[in-house]
């Protein structure tokens, strides 16, 4: 049997679809935009939901058959038939299992992620480079499409911090627990006497917000320009291309100066602060949450620290869930999925109510 959560899924997926046949929604970009992005996240579920139901209609045609045929070898070769729908079926139902599981993630179409460096200095700001290459490297293999929205960078190399947008099928769903700090363990470069360091970075993963989703009001906002900041006294310094916008009933501030164009910092920053608005709406709701039943993952608490990455011993650390690999050359190359899946397993089976010990 569908649960009744992701059937109600299939039939929104159903009405988006005969939405964007309507001339009204194809003529507002806004709407039309918003029921592709909110269809292309329920696309799965839809078509899972679709073959179960094809499947139960064919089985009851199956039973039938197995039930009036009278002749020995038909009735053998409905059976078989039947047998054939019903193993299917079993694979579609742990399929639907995994999807109730996963909660309203597998929907998500895209996010906003967030890399920050922490303590450590010129090296933190490395390691926040490194971090930005290994997540690149996974969207590449993904097949998703990442866009930087703002980036400072650092002298020594690396980013202060970076901004991205990351889109695809699945793409919040497995990226969700990088939320929180990463440390790293190795010796710099830089350093002649060849003692290790610790130096951290932080990690914020933020379903991206719509103007559907998250409506700001004009009268909410507080919008400054200012020139945009740069090595060597770049033509870019020379206009105030740099936008800075504060949502006043919140708190949130975020500023964009990556592109030469205000129009195009400041529509930047706008999908940025739509995301921030939305990700401490829903933290209200996960500490409301936390507090009746507390996750071991999916915190996102910024400051936790989730990872420890240690060079010298080719080893990194997931602290949530007692995991050691001893493969960090790889992760940094972009192969997290071992990572991403114990992450995936164990909020399943916390979702689910067990107990991991």
């Amino acid at each position: 049997m569908v649960p009744p959560s992701l059937e109600a899924k299939r039939k929104r997926h159903d009405e988006l679809a005969l939405q964007l046949q309507d001339p009204e929604v194809l003529a507002n970009t806004t709407k039309m935009l918003a029921a592709q992005r909110e269809m292309g996240g329920l696309a799965k579920i839809a078509k899972v939901v679709t073959t179960y139901n094809d499947l139960d209609e064919n089985i009851v045609a199956a039973r039938e058959m197995v039930e009036e045929e009278t002749d020995d070898d038909a009735k053998a070769y409905a059976q078989s038939e039947l047998d054939e729908l019903l193993e299917a079926q079993i694979s579609v139902q742990a399929e639907l299992e995994d999807m109730v599981a996963a909660g309203d993630a597998i929907t998500i179409g895209s996010l906003i992620m967030e890399i920050r460096a922490g303590a450590g200095g010129d090296e933190a700001a490395i390691f926040a480079g490194d971090l930005y290459d290994m997540y690149k490297r996974y969207v590449d293999m993904q097949g998703w499409k990442l866009e930087i929205l703002d980036a400072n960078t650092s002298d020594m190399g690396g980013f202060k911090e970076i901004t991205l947008s990351i889109s695809g099928e699945g793409a919040f769903l497995r990226l969700q627990f990088e939320s929180g700090g990463h440390r790293v363990q190795r010796v710099p470069e830089t350093e002649t006497q060849g003692r290790i360091h610790t130096s951290a970075a932080t990690v914020a993963v933020m379903p991206e917000a719509t103007e559907v989703e998250i409506i700001i009001k004009p009268d909410d906002l507080q919008i400054e320009t200012m020139r945009a900041g740069g090595p060597g006294g770049q033509k870019v310094n020379k206009i105030e291309s740099a936008v800075r916008i504060t949502h006043l009933p919140s708190g949130v501030v975020v500023k964009c100066q990556d592109e030469k164009s205000q129009h195009k910092n400041r529509a930047k920053a706008m999908r940025v602060l739509r995301s921030r608005v939305l990700e401490a709406k829903q933290r209200e709701v996960d500490e409301e949450r936390a507090s009746q039943r507390r996750s071991l993952i999916g915190s996102g608490d910024r400051s936790e620290r989730i990872r420890t990455y240690n060079f010298p011993q080719n080893r990194i650390t997931d602290h949530r869930i007692n995991l050691t690999i001893h493969k960090l050359d790889q992760a940094m190359q972009g192969q997290i999925d071992p990572l991403v899946e114990a992450l995936l397993d164990r909020d399943r089976l916390d979702r689910l109510g067990y107990d991991p010990e």
